[in-house]
């Protein structure tokens, strides 16, 4: 494994449950959650057999991680979210759908970077993460200097890594924080590369919601040659 990096403790911001579980997502968190946990061991031997590795960080309610998951049986999907509802969302999906391909970590998407492998990741998503628009809050923003850092060490070669999300400012905040990663290439051709969904993209229910003050964006980048 590499070697951890010397961050300070990190903290996730905002609600981690907002109602009462279901019965059935209270039960499958308590039967099968905990034999999903990702780890390390199994990333060391995914990356001997050349298994496709995915991450999505903030998966919500889990719809599009579970889709991409079904699309691509043979490929490994980790998720990480910890907001307990989505967790018992995304079970569900598991449960409903007989998904034996996904990983998932109940808690915060930058603790589980830091136990991951450098170039073990063949694409990472950040979907429609918390914009905390007010100014005084923007510092609880998942993107920032060093997180993209560590995203990006984890990408394989060539491997993507796919931001959205509808607000204006955050669209505009991260995109610098993605363009100042010397290591990563933005995609983006024409206008179009960015406010038309990929052909692979899922929307869930929350991108349908349309909650932000801005069309979705979709920012795309590859990880450049080692």
């Amino acid at each position: 494994m590499t070697q951890t990096p010397s961050w300070g403790p990190q903290r996730s911001f905002g609600r981690t449950k907002a109602r009462t579980l279901k019965t059935r997502q209270a039960k499958l968190i308590e039967t099968l959650l905990p034999s999903l946990a990702p780890s390390e061991a199994e990333f060391e031997d995914v990356r001997g057999q050349q298994k496709e590795v995915f991450l999505e960080i903030g998966f919500g309610g889990g719809e599009h991680l579970a889709a991409q998951a079904h699309k691509k049986p043979d490929a490994l999907f980790v998720g990480a979210e910890p907001f307990l509802n989505g967790v018992g969302s995304l079970l569900r999906h598991i449960d409903e759908d007989g998904l034996n391909n996904v990983r998932i970590h109940a808690g915060d998407g930058r603790d589980l970077l830091k136990t991951m492998p450098h170039q073990s990741l063949d694409g990472l998503f950040v979907l429609f993460a918390d914009p905390w628009p007010k100014s005084r809050h923007h510092k609880r923003r998942l993107i920032n200097a060093e997180t993209v850092s560590e995203m990006t060490l984890r990408l394989k070669p060539g491997a993507q890594l796919r931001f959205a999300t509808d607000w204006a400012d955050y669209a505009n905040w991260a995109l610098l924080f993605f363009l100042k990663e010397p290591n990563l290439e933005w995609m983006a051709q024409s206008h179009k590369d960015w406010t038309n969904a990929p052909e692979d993209h899922v929307k869930t229910r929350y991108e349908l919601k349309a909650l932000g003050d801005c069309a979705p964006v979709y920012f795309n980048f590859k990880r450049k040659p080692a």
